[in-house]
């Protein structure tokens, strides 16, 4: 919800799996976020430019989260 300044209010924001779609419950305790940084091609961390991946426990305890992560970064890096 936002109040009339057009700033979030509400106490608790779900979060919703980058790989599944799937909401991320409040006791979801497995889940984890992760920033991504972005670097240009000498390797130097681009200031303030983040991906943000979010990963249900659901994934990460099927075994699924390292190749869900590779491919969620191949495809961001490919669309740069």
């Amino acid at each position: 919800m936002q109040n009339e300044a057009g700033q979030n209010v509400d106490l608790y924001i779900p979060r919703k799996c980058s790989w599944t779609n799937r909401v991320i419950h409040s006791k979801d305790h497995a889940a984890v976020q992760v920033n991504v940084a972005n670097v240009d091609a000498s390797g130097v961390y681009l200031q303030g430019d983040l991906k943000t991946i979010a990963m249900a426990g659901y994934i990460r305890a099927k075994g699924e989260a390292d190749a869900a992560m590779t491919e969620m970064v191949k495809k961001a890096d490919s669309e740069q």
